[in-house]
């Protein structure tokens, strides 16, 4: 792997996308759309306790899906587009290996996509001077999105070279990447549904029929107070319990598929502020509890005794749940890397020259 070559790769991809016009209102149309969603943002989150990190986390977000969005485009005709246009040819005779080509191709996109990050910088710099600055918070997001960039890059310029045609790659590209993004949700929620396991519910109530009191009698060791005047000389008889069973959907057998999505990971990854009750203050916190709750199972035995007083339990805080529960973000990234990597060699077996068979109606110069 020459660096030198390689770099001048890179010049000449990046070259090539920045000349034109189109790329430039490209970035202005993103910028104007991170205004809008930062001036909504500020109003919609006004309210809370830290507005910053709210704010923060909303930008984040709305970049990382802008730029899923947008890079498919931006890298989904990288080879097979230089073929068409009988420029990929004459650099395949010089000195540049195909994998200096295709590596060299990658990089551009990633810069290119990384372009639309630096011109949300700004927007969230604004979001973090409003109160948002924790700096652990800012600087794994910032890498995280950082490594969405390169995945969704990587993925549309293996594609381009995987398959001849520019259209049918960039379309392909955005069903790879939707499928991540959305197709994990839709496994996740019809997995669960589809997964269930029986619960039993035993029940077991007073007995009214004979009771004509003005309240209500009190359970076995309360008195009557104030707030709460029970008749302490009621007798009433407990009545039978009651079972019933039903299906409940078991989501902590399949959250496992919501560890590629690039929005989950994300949140997953990044560092959560909790307020002083347990709760995030942030998206990040909140789609990570989410994500978290989904895997715990669901009580398959309740038990409920109007005829015993029932011992109060507290309900563990989001800051609980996610502190006994397993991250998955490191495992996301990986399947992401080995899916881009998986993609990019095959794209370097039907590129390299001299090539055995072509597909039918390539063209070559």
């Amino acid at each position: 792997m020459n660096t030198q070559r390689l770099g001048t790769i890179v010049g000449l991809e990046l070259t090539q996308r920045t000349r034109s016009i189109a790329w430039y209102v490209l970035l202005g149309v993103f910028a104007l759309l991170l205004v809008i969603i930062t001036l909504l943002s500020f109003v919609a989150w006004g309210f809370a306790d830290e507005p910053g990190a709210a704010i923060y986390s909303t930008i984040v977000y709305i970049t990382l899906l802008l730029v899923v969005l947008v890079s498919p485009t931006l890298s989904g005709n990288a080879i097979n587009g230089d073929r068409d246009a009988a420029t990929l040819a004459p650099v395949q005779v010089t000195l540049a290996t195909t994998g200096e080509i295709l590596i060299g191709k990658f990089l551009a996109a990633w810069v290119t996509g990384l372009a639309f990050l630096a011109v949300a910088v700004p927007f969230l710099l604004l979001g973090t001077i409003a109160g948002g600055g924790n700096p652990a918070t800012i600087g794994v997001s910032l890498l995280v999105l950082i490594f969405e960039v390169g995945v969704i890059a990587a993925i549309g310029v293996a594609l381009s070279g995987i398959l001849s045609r520019p259209l049918f790659s960039v379309a392909t590209t955005y069903l790879v990447v939707a499928a991540l993004a959305v197709g994990t949700l839709i496994a996740f929620g019809l997995g669960g549904m589809t997964v269930r396991s029986e619960a039993t519910s035993h029940h077991r109530a007073y007995d009214y029929d004979d009771y004509r009191g003005d309240t209500f009698p009190c359970l076995p060791g309360e008195e009557p107070t104030g707030d709460y005047p029970c008749d302490e000389d009621a007798e009433i008889s407990c009545g039978p319990w009651q079972v019933t069973t039903y299906e409940v959907p078991r989501f902590d057998r399949v959250w496992w598929l919501l560890a590629a999505n690039p929005f989950v990971i994300l949140a997953d990854a990044t560092p959560t502020t909790f307020d002083r009750n347990g709760y995030p203050v942030d998206l990040f916190g909140q789609i990570k509890t989410g994500v978290r709750m989904a895997q715990q199972p669901p009580p398959l035995e309740q038990r409920w005794d109007d005829c015993s007083r029932m011992p109060i339990v507290d309900q563990p805080t989001p800051e609980e749940i996610t502190a006994r529960t397993a991250p998955s973000w490191f495992v996301g990234m990986a399947l992401q890397a080995l899916l881009a990597a998986g993609l990019l060699w095959w794209a370097w077996a039907r590129t390299r020259t001299p090539a055995g068979r072509l597909p039918s109606g390539t063209r070559i110069a």
